[in-house]
């Protein structure tokens, strides 16, 4: 068991380092989103673990209990949002629960199911990072005295992202299973706003919304095929650098 925040044996945080001790679950389907929670934990002192799916998130908390658990609410096997519910409920309660979308709109229910507070991506900024768990954490958990908050905005590898659209083109190729388009143009527009790339953005909305009319046929030949060529362009454009 990873948390051993009950038993007081935590080291103490300090300024530069507010989060030391902690183990964060990360429970995200990108990897390049992952890689700029790595980077956020690496510079707050946390320890990190990934889980990219609700099956491999609820079969890792059999085993470990960390000190945070960060959930996105879109992942490929289901809600992120029922994975917050169950860690609520459960005893003993993870110590700090966040949702976490692309979608702001997914604050709410992340915040009805149990979540102590809500991170909209892109999740880049130290600071917002560190104040989002910080504002949940007992006293003794705190850093001592004063405390300047960081400037700093992580960059995650690019390899990460390479990673993100081959696996997107994969899921784009069965046109046909609605979900799974649906799910496609939510994991894109994740991606989409932490890597800063406003057409894929765009693209992967206008699929979401058609997915949400049901215009079955419109998604088939226009957004989806849309999204896909971005996708693929974007392969193509890393692997000739």
């Amino acid at each position: 068991m990873d948390d051993v925040f009950s038993l007081g044996q935590l080291p103490k945080a300090t300024e530069t380092r507010p989060l030391l001790g902690l183990t964060v679950l990360a429970v995200e389907d990108s990897r390049f989103a992952c890689e700029a929670l790595r980077l956020l934990c690496l510079r707050s002192g946390a320890r990190i673990r990934r889980a990219d799916s609700l099956t491999s998130a609820r079969r890792h908390l059999k085993v470990y209990r960390p000190s945070v658990m960060i959930a996105d609410v879109g992942l490929p096997d289901g809600s992120g949002v029922d994975l917050i519910a169950e860690a609520a409920q459960a005893s003993p309660r993870i110590s700090v629960i966040l949702g976490s979308s692309g979608d702001d709109t997914q604050a709410h229910a992340a915040l009805q199911a149990g979540a102590d507070g809500f991170l909209a991506k892109p999740v880049v900024s130290l600071a917002e990072f560190q104040q989002a768990i910080l504002a949940h954490l007992p006293d003794e958990r705190q850093p001592r005295g004063p405390r300047s908050l960081p400037h700093e905005v992580v960059q995650p590898d690019e390899i990460a992202f390479q990673d993100d659209m081959v696996h997107l083109a994969s899921v784009l190729r069965d046109r046909k299973d609605l979900t799974l388009i649906d799910y496609a143009a939510r994991f894109a527009a994740g991606v989409a706003l932490t890597a800063d790339d406003e057409a894929l953005f765009a693209a992967a909305r206008a699929v979401s919304r058609e997915v949400g009319a049901k215009q079955t046929r419109d998604v088939t030949d226009t957004a989806v095929a849309k999204l896909a060529s971005l996708v693929e362009t974007r392969i193509e454009s890393r692997v000739a650098i």
